[in-house]
């Protein structure tokens, strides 16, 4: 009895969180109400409000899946050697590519989410932690850096899920690395 209810709950949850992205991809959260994802997800209200505060909170517990599962993803390369450089931008292009559609809504430029703020908080971390762990940059100067490359690197991934993903990741993940570790004359 308790697997079946923990299915519905699972089950609920993914109708619910799926509902907000098809809204989301029409209009912003401020404009969507609880009503429209209940009828969208077929779900009634009262069972929204047992699993959520509001809509702004099943958006907020969308992204904060997202970025655990990001990091679950990325926490499995180090930044030991040039090539777990590229192999990390390949698995994150690659994960964004598993959730294109979740991912390309919450990076929309037009979205009011706090989605990009969160990547770019979770990416600028790692970044301090691992790259620069195994380069010698002055602090100041590397939260520089880090702002610099990450930046631009979520702009790059926006306009390739933008464009539909028309290159593949690991392609992508060269050209990012290129620009990273070259600026624009590596590409020349």
């Amino acid at each position: 009895m308790n697997a079946k209810l923990d299915r519905r709950k699972k089950y609920t949850r993914m109708a619910l969180k799926d509902g907000l992205i098809k809204l989301l991809q029409e209009k912003p959260i401020s404009a969507i109400t609880v009503k429209e994802i209940c009828g969208i997800a077929d779900i009634n209200r009262s069972t929204f409000y047992s699993h959520y505060l509001d809509h702004y909170d099943l958006l907020n517990k969308i992204e904060e899946e997202i970025i655990e599962d990001m990091a679950g993803y990325l926490n499995e390369c180090t930044y030991e050697k040039d090539e777990d450089d590229l192999l990390l931008i390949e698995r994150l292009l690659e994960y964004f590519h598993s959730k294109h559609e979740v991912c390309t809504t919450l990076l929309n430029e037009n979205m009011d989410t706090t989605f990009q703020k969160k990547v770019t908080i979770f990416a600028h971390q790692s970044f301090m932690k691992n790259w620069r762990a195994s380069h010698t940059l002055d602090k100041e100067i590397a939260d520089y850096v880090s702002t610099f490359i990450i930046s631009g690197s979520i702009d790059v991934i926006r306009k390739w899920l933008n464009n539909g993903m028309d290159k593949p990741p690991k392609e992508m993940a060269e050209v990012i690395s290129t620009l990273i570790k070259k600026g624009f004359s590596g590409l020349l």
